[in-house]
């Protein structure tokens, strides 16, 4: 504020004099306005009269008024005279009232009621409101009645130079080609001036440049940046920093000014070809070094940035023996050399290649400047070094034949040393390989023989490996290894057999001449396309008249019968010897049996059965023996249901359970089974129904030797009554027969006996009051019943006196 009013001070002369001419002009413009306000007054208070009496007159307008004008930051002692209001019918005798109302009515402007006269009581600033609207009236002061209607009018703030130019957006920051022609443009720099840009040139700005020369030029009225120098370098120079000052006034004298700055930054061009440091390199690489191994690398320089300084390399004329070749890391730009082949020291020492770099992007504009590329010449010299031994092959397939004695040459490998020295070899055999120890090498000559026979059929193949070294080496990863495939060569030594463990099953109908069985042979020796097997029946059964046999000659043979009516009782089971031999040299041949079974089957063929069938068949109860049997159990029942009814007819005890006399009949069966595997377990149907047996039970613990008949005079009696008499001989025929069922065999009888003189120890019937029976009698059974003797035998003393 300060340095605006300073401003102002400059400028006082021209400020009074506009302030003159303002009220001058103000002075001067009453009149047309007057008569102006007159003319509308009258015109108004004709169209009045027309409507009550369609008499029209033309009425003087009653305001004199025109557009105001204040100027800003005024700073003087007085309220500001903005204008001065009155009306045509204001006499001048103070009966007229005036009226202000609007924005900034009583507190920015203030009107003297009297004269009309209207001041400004603050300073006003342009640039926070350009204009005030504002209404003035005229009313009686006594009876504050509008002598006139209302009118409005506008104040407006006059502008004075008092803000200096801003750069909103500043600072710059701007790019612009290295290289670039004289007056590219860059950048345009705008600023902006609050103060009124209608009124005088206090919003006028001239850009002119302060820092930057001689690189960068403005441009006056636009603000556009320009470069002024030609073949500006970005690496001589990237950045530069440039200040643009903006000047209101047309950049004249008492003009204010603001400036910014802005950062001009170069960017790169692919105006520089890449370029090796030196002409010439030297590099070594090892005869050892296998392909891929880096040898060395190199670097062309190019002072440009992301893709202008992008470079490629390449070897000229390619290498022409392709021992070599070159690439670029990606991470920082190097050629890197590396051996596509290995070298020999003793083949070529050294080798000259040349490496080309080239920009991968151009611009053409730059072309004119030369090649954008650069060659080197790289040496490299091939280093000696202890070379391992070379087999001659580095695979090796050697033959033996099986069973031949410890000893025997399986063949010989051989390496050699590369090296200019010749050094002698010795080799061994990697036991890692060789578990067993089948083999062994001389270590001078690399001899391999057996250490013992070898069995093909045990393992055709042996792969061993041969570890080869130098003698005088003490560097024990100088060394070589090949591999051994050693084959055993097959002889006549097994003899064939049956292919599988065949078991040949006959039905006794089968008529003479069938096909029972076709058979197969294997021979574990090697078998050639023209090796066949013979098969025939043994010497010892040549004079067989069962069966016959007959040879495919496809190393398969048929099994026919020779006759019919085979017979189970007869014979059950034939084996027949069949003799196999091979054609080797020596032949050889083994004899195989062959189990034939006598089944019998159905009618279709179908097999039922294949054991043996008994030639007596065991005797069985009839069906009049199991009737009797079955009416005995009835009656026992009958009997032992009347007991029960007979007892309870009696009077019951109160007390139970204390001298009842009821008998238990406990049942038990001891008959353990042999679990769910037990498919043979004996049939206790057969015992209580001995007359539905009627198939023949064999044991099937062992085979009899010979048939026991029944003894003589035993035989049921059918219509029989006596259990006892029945179970008696059933276990005496059963401890006679071996063809009877399994000795550990649990027989169980449906008898229950006769019962016992001493009658039913059960409680479950004795009566809860004293009882009249008498139990002096179980003393005399013994020292098992004391204990119950004592508890029933004998009553207490003072229960007979309480009786």
């Amino acid at each position: 504020r300060e340095k605006i009013n300073r401003r102002m001070w400059e400028g006082l002369g021209l400020q009074v004099f506009l302030m003159c001419l303002s009220v001058a002009v103000c002075s001067h413009a009453s009149a047309p306005f007057e008569h102006s306000h007159h003319r509308r007054l009258s015109m108004q208070r004709h169209r009045e009269r027309g409507k009550e009496g369609q008499v029209l007159h033309r009425s003087k307008r009653g305001w004199v008024w025109n557009q105001f004008f204040v100027i800003e930051e005024y700073t003087g002692p007085d309220p500001v005279l903005v204008g001065r209001l009155h009306s045509d019918v204001d006499a001048g005798d103070g009966t007229i009232k005036y009226i202000l109302s609007g924005e900034g009515a009583g507190t920015i402007f203030v009107i003297d009621d009297k004269t009309g006269n209207i001041h400004a009581t603050k300073t006003l600033d342009r640039e926070e409101q350009a204009q005030y609207t504002l209404t003035a009236q005229a009313v009686d002061r006594d009876t504050n009645k509008p002598l006139e209607p209302p009118s409005e009018f506008i104040v407006k703030v006059q502008d004075i130079n008092d803000n200096p130019p801003q750069f909103l957006y500043g600072p710059y920051h701007a790019t612009v080609p290295e290289n670039s022609n004289v007056g590219t443009s860059v950048i345009q720099v705008t600023a902006s001036d609050a103060d009124d840009p209608t009124y005088g040139n206090s919003a006028k700005l001239v850009y002119s440049i302060l820092e930057g020369q001689p690189y960068f030029s403005v441009e006056p009225q636009t603000g556009i940046i320009r470069t002024a120098l030609p073949n500006m370098d970005r690496e001589a120079r990237q950045e530069f920093n440039v200040v643009i000052q903006a000047k209101d006034m047309g950049g004249h004298m008492g003009g204010l000014s603001g400036t910014t700055k802005v950062t001009i930054t170069l960017t790169d061009v692919n105006d520089n070809p890449p370029k090796f440091p030196q002409s010439v390199y030297t590099m070594s690489v090892s005869e050892n070094a296998v392909p891929g191994e880096e040898v060395g690398r190199i670097k062309a320089k190019d002072p440009d940035l992301g893709e202008n300084g992008l470079v490629s390399y390449r070897l000229i004329d390619e290498d022409k023996f392709g021992n070599f070749e070159i690439t670029t890391d990606s991470q920082t730009r190097e050629a890197v050399l590396k051996l596509r082949k290995p070298v020999d020291y003793e083949t070529k020492r050294d080798y000259i290649l040349r490496v080309e770099a080239s920009n991968l992007h151009l611009d053409p504009r730059f072309m004119s400047n030369g090649p954008y590329k650069d060659t080197a010449t790289v040496k490299v010299k091939v280093e000696d070094a202890n070379e391992p031994p070379v087999f001659k092959h580095p695979n090796y397939i050697l033959e033996v034949e099986e069973n031949s004695p410890a000893g025997t040459v399986v063949g010989r490998v051989h390496a050699e040393d590369t090296d200019a020295a010749k050094v002698p070899i010795n080799y061994l055999i990697d036991r890692h390989t060789d578990l067993e120890k089948y083999f062994s090498i001389n270590s001078e000559d690399g001899i391999i023989r057996t250490t013992r026979p070898l069995d093909r059929e045990l393992m055709p193949w042996h792969n061993i490996s041969v570890t080869a070294f130098e003698t005088d080496s003490h560097d024990f990863e100088q060394k070589a290894k090949a591999h051994v495939a050693i084959k055993v060569k097959d002889v006549n030594d097994n003899a064939p057999e049956f292919a599988t463990q065949y078991e040949t099953f006959v039905c006794e109908n089968t008529p003479a001449g069938k096909l029972i069985q076709t058979i197969s042979a294997v021979d574990k020796d090697e078998m050639s396309i023209r090796q066949h097997l013979r098969f025939s029946i043994a010497p010892e059964a040549s004079n067989n008249q069962n069966f016959t046999l007959r040879n495919n000659r496809d190393n398969t043979a048929n099994i026919y019968l020779s006759r019919k009516g085979f017979s189970r009782q007869t014979q059950d089971l034939f084996l027949l010897p069949i003799e196999i031999s091979d054609n080797g040299n020596p032949s050889l041949s083994s004899t195989n049996t062959l189990t034939i079974r006598v089944c019998g089957c159905d009618s279709d063929g179908t097999v039922l059965s294949c054991n043996a069938e008994p030639h007596i068949l065991p005797a069985g109860l009839s069906t009049g023996a199991l009737i009797a049997i079955l009416a005995c159990i009835v009656i026992l029942l009958v009997i032992v249901v009347l007991f029960v009814a007979l007892r309870r007819q009696k009077k019951e005890p109160l007390i139970v359970f204390e001298e009842e006399d009821v008998r238990e009949n406990i049942i038990t069966y001891d008959d353990e089974g042999g679990g769910e595997e037990d498919t043979e377990a004996f049939d206790i149907a057969t015992l209580q129904n001995p007359d539905g047996a009627n198939g023949f039970l064999p044991r099937k613990d062992i085979k009899p030797e010979m048939q026991y008949p029944l003894r003589p005079g035993v035989r049921p009696v059918p219509n029989s009554v006596d259990v006892d008499d029945f179970i008696k001989t059933r276990i005496s025929d059963a401890d006679n027969d071996p063809t009877a069922p399994p000795y550990d065999s649990i027989q169980i009888y449906g008898y229950e006996g006769r019962g016992s003189i001493a009658g039913s120890l059960s409680s479950l019937e004795s009566a809860t009051t004293d009882s009249d029976l008498d139990y002096d009698y179980l003393q005399s059974w013994g020292p098992r019943f004391k204990k119950l003797a004592d508890l029933y035998g004998t009553k207490d003393p003072a229960d007979n006196d309480d009786s």
